[in-house]
């Protein structure tokens, strides 16, 4: 490691960030167990104030549920994990989730808009990551395979907080948890309580990034053993502007249109419960989301200073997604398999349209290649997970279960090509509505088992296993004469967590442990022109799984108001899937597949820091480094698009009544030159550095009774600069302006 390197270490354990906050869960939200001994020894300490929009004024220490499927603080569980509670998304009032994971070690943000953002963890994305929403699997088999689903189909506004793994967790999860896991977690019905309970509360935020308007309500209640829970919230977003500035080799002289990042969508949820006792309830909750004219995003070429170029535009006029859980959980059972039960079915309906335009002039006025493809597609899922906890020993947990999922899926595509040589040349559309992914099912069977041992008062081991089946076959579709064969595949993965008391605030951390993802629908079976229209990728359903092995070794520090974390891990990718030639034609065009090549190793240092120095302030930091190598092609850096190191800090201060708080965040990213993907774009070879800042307040106005009102002020992009999230910078789509965001809540 050289020493600039070591200098940016030291200097994020310097400054430090509140990256933790989040409020205890409670037993009703999440599955719970009886924990071993060595869990119990550092109380939970409590907020001061549970308000919508306070800030915790003293360090917390989590509860996470996502690791290991326990309640666990944080300090005493073996793995790298962040919790971010609801106080601070009410704070920030995020586009989605996605944008409340930047503050965190190893990860980054893909997509740009108010609702097209995605997770990377560790310079894994896309479908190397899962999506949770209360423990349920949202990723979807028919997404490419870089996108993965979107987070903004679960409401932000309404979530009790966020989980992140850092690192495999598909013992518990199954396939896509290579890079890690975002849960996101909703807040639940009031719990029984032995009285009748009504409440709400309701929120407008306005940005000025797209004139963005974003009104929000929540009412919930409990009347005798019935409780429930309604949600809706409506935004309206136009295109935002970018900076004037230089970033790289380009240089804008005025503010810019980035197209396609405006959206209009719309959030509905639903739950309601039935306590049978205390400690056993049944429920069932509803979920629609549709968002209309949403976009990838892109900055017109004229702007750009390249008049004659290539221009692609890539839009997502529609998505409607409903789902609906049913479920039953049990806690303190005492039988003779289980003390804890929690069984869930699940539906879900994703309808998404999809249109891809490429124009390819020759350099006269009006000619060129112009190519319209539009895809929609329905699919549908159903999934069951039942799953049961046993404390055996008196001071041992086994968690074991199943889960299965079923895809089906359905499409239709249409291709437009129009060639015009010369001007006033004559259109001719070519048409081709050969669907390039047949109708297909898609089946997951897994089963798993992980104990959670307690060897010490000093030492505690989880150690878990999966067997998991896939199995994708294609079903008869109008246009497609013969199909290709069905896939199938059998995957084994295991994982063990370590924890060692070195001190009596001081926990060491090691996890080995190996992921998985299967191909996906389209790696599998698409067969027809690629989108650009320089090839012709056929269909491979002989693919195996990517699989990883991780190993982790960290350091977690903890007082009453200091908490230190240092992680380093290495994984290693293997069976990679990715395009390439094939060396063969399919009629005038070269012949691509899908096929397993990839062998790659990501290594990465995450620390994190926050302290409260007194009682009011809060400061702290984050510091990453990531590096990779592609063993294969002997390419540095497969983690080129996403940052190399990045160092966040934060301060806060809350007036000591509660009143009010202000909030200033740093993030800066340093230069990327292993960036050999950006080679041919605007932006040069080196993804250039950048720092952006960000300023927040809150006041509480008044409170009567218990209705309460609340204003939250910001400023994002404090300093106006013009900037791309690495991720965003190959394909050029930079950041917003200076923003000003102006927030109402009032509860009741």
């Amino acid at each position: 490691m050289n020493k600039s390197i070591l200098r940016a270490i030291l200097t994020a354990a310097v400054i430090i960030m509140p990256l933790s906050v989040a409020a205890p869960a409670s037993v009703e939200a999440a599955p719970a167990l009886a924990a071993p001994t060595m869990i119990q020894e550092v109380p939970q300490e409590k907020p001061d104030s549970t308000s919508a929009d306070s800030i915790p004024i003293f360090i917390l220490n989590p509860i996470n549920v996502t690791a290991t499927r326990a309640l666990k603080q944080l300090f005493f569980t073996a793995a790298p994990v962040s919790v971010v509670g609801s106080d601070q998304i009410k704070a920030e009032r995020p586009n989605n989730t996605a944008e409340m994971l930047r503050r965190l070690p190893g990860v980054d943000i893909n997509g740009v808009g108010a609702n097209q953002q995605r997770p990377i963890i560790r310079g894994q994305r896309g479908q190397r990551i899962l999506l949770l929403e209360d423990g349920l699997r949202m990723n979807n088999s028919r997404r490419q395979a870089d996108f993965g689903e979107l987070p903004a189909i679960v409401d932000v506004n309404h979530l009790d907080r966020i989980e992140v793994v850092r690192g495999p967790a598909s013992v518990l999860y199954g396939s896509d948890a290579i890079g890690g896991v975002v849960n996101m977690i909703s807040t639940d019905a009031p719990a029984l309580s032995g009285g009748d309970v009504f409440g709400g509360s309701a929120n407008f935020s306005y940005r000025s990034a797209g004139e963005q308007v974003w009104p929000a309500v929540d009412v919930f209640g409990r009347q005798g053993r019935v409780g429930y829970r309604a949600s809706a919230s409506f935004r309206d977003t136009e295109d935002y502007q970018a900076a004037s500035g230089t970033f790289g080799d380009i240089t804008l002289s005025d503010d810019v249109k980035v197209f396609g990042s405006g959206v209009q969508d719309r959030n509905f949820s639903f739950l309601v419960d039935y306590a049978l006792s205390d400690d056993q309830k049944v429920y069932a909750k509803f979920g629609y989301y549709q968002a209309e004219d949403a976009g990838f995003g892109f900055v017109a070429n004229e702007d750009l200073g390249l008049d004659g170029g290539i221009a692609i535009d890539i839009q997502y006029p529609d998505q409607t997604v409903s789902k609906l859980k049913a479920g039953y959980r049990a806690l303190g059972l005492d039988l003779p398999f289980a003390d804890r039960i929690d069984a869930s079915v699940f539906f879900m309906d994703n309808e998404r349209d999809f249109i891809f335009d490429v124009n390819v002039p020759f350099g006269g006025p009006g000619t060129g290649v112009f190519v319209n493809q539009q895809n929609h597609t329905d699919l549908q899922t159903f999934g069951l997970r039942l799953e049961t906890a046993k404390l055996f020993g008196g001071k041992h947990v086994l968690t074991y279960g199943l889960d299965y999922y079923h895809d089906d899926s359905e499409n239709t595509d249409r291709s437009e090509t129009v060639v015009i040589p010369f001007p006033g040349a004559p259109a001719n559309p070519m048409v081709e509505d050969t669907p390039t992914v047949p109708f297909s099912t898609y089946d997951k069977f897994g089963a798993f088992a992980q104990a959670d041992l307690e060897i010490s008062d000093r030492a505690g081991l989880i150690v878990g296993a999966r067997w998991q089946n896939f199995s994708a076959t294609p079903q008869t579709t109008p246009g497609i004469d013969e199909l290709p064969g069905n896939a199938s595949e059998n995957t084994v993965v295991v994982a063990a967590n370590g924890l060692l008391k070195i001190a009596p605030n001081l926990n060491f951390v090691g996890t080995v442990g190996r992921g998985f993802r299967a191909p996906n629908l389209v790696e599998l079976f698409f067969n027809g022109a690629a989108p650009e229209g320089n090839g012709f990728q056929i269909a491979n359903p002989d693919l195996d799984p990517e699989t990883s092995w991780n190993v982790d070794a960290g350091l977690k520090y903890r007082r009453s108001n200091v908490a230190l974390e240092a992680f380093y891990f290495r994984t290693r990718l293997s069976d990679g899937i990715r395009i390439a030639a094939t060396g063969d034609s399919v009629g005038p065009f070269p012949a691509f597949q899908s096929i397993n090549v990839d062998k790659l190793t990501l290594k990465g240092i995450e620390l994190l820091a926050e302290v409260q120095p007194v009682e009011s302030v809060t400061l702290g930091a984050t510091y990453t480094w990531l590096d990779g190598d592609d063993e294969e092609n002997d390419q540095n850096n497969p983690t080129s698009s996403t940052f190399s190191s990045r160092i966040t800090g934060e301060v806060t201060y809350k007036q000591p009544s509660g009143r009010w708080w202000v909030q200033y965040q740093v993030r800066h990213n340093g230069e990327q030159k292993d960036a050999d993907s950006v080679t041919g774009s605007p932006i040069g070879e080196v993804l250039p550095s950048f720092t952006v800042m960000h300023a927040r307040a809150g006041v509480k106005l008044f409170d009567h009774g218990r209705m309460s009102h609340s204003i939250v002020l910001g400023v994002e992009n404090l300093t106006d600069q013009l900037y791309a999230e690495f991720s965003n910078a190959t394909f050029f789509r930079p950041a917003p302006k200076r923003t000003l965001l102006v927030s109402w809540a009032t509860s009741f």
